[in-house]
């Protein structure tokens, strides 16, 4: 099996958005499956690359995002999946984990040729980042019970997409092999 990295997308937030309310339900579903890839990624050994959004706050970093979301009223969403020491973080100001982040040179370096995407949310950060992987001839695995959104229809929408025209891997969490 190709190497193989966890990418955790965008999961570092204080929910103090427009979509929060429609988004935080299907988080609070998603969040046992990404606990579980998480852990078993740390137990197989498997790097993790947490992924996160900087919100505009040009200034801020791993620490500064983490301490942000726990400060929010979803802290419970945040405190079972906080990066790990050793788990690597790039930050991103857009919906792709790739536009303008070293991810590509870091998945380079640790020569990851599999990602397994999760976090949110489906419909936009996920998708988007799916086919900038697909096109960087990265295999791509989505755990479908790994990914939160803000509406289901386009989030399933998304799914289909991502299978048809990514040659993507959608399985369940539990399904997943690193």
């Amino acid at each position: 099996m190709p190497k193989t990295a966890l990418i955790v997308i965008d999961m570092l937030n204080a929910y103090e958005h427009a979509d929060a309310d429609e988004l935080t339900p299907s988080v609070e579903a998603a969040l046992p499956a990404i606990t579980e890839l998480i852990a078993r990624a740390r137990d197989e050994g498997v790097p993790t690359i947490y992924v996160n959004d900087n919100f505009g706050a040009w200034t801020s970093d791993r620490q500064a995002l983490l301490e942000t979301a726990l400060a929010g009223r979803y802290r419970h969403l945040v405190e079972p999946i906080a990066p790990a020491e050793e788990a690597l973080f790039v930050v991103k100001a857009r919906h792709s984990i790739f536009f303008q982040t070293p991810l590509e040179y870091l998945l380079g370096q640790e020569e990851v040729e599999r990602v397994v995407l999760t976090g949110q949310v489906t419909e936009q950060c996920i998708l988007y980042s799916a086919l900038d992987a697909y096109i960087r001839h990265l295999r791509v695995v989505v755990a479908r019970d790994a990914v939160a959104h803000i509406h289901e229809h386009l989030a399933d929408a998304s799914l289909e997409l991502m299978e048809r025209n990514m040659d993507a891997e959608v399985v369940a969490a539990s399904d997943v092999r690193f």
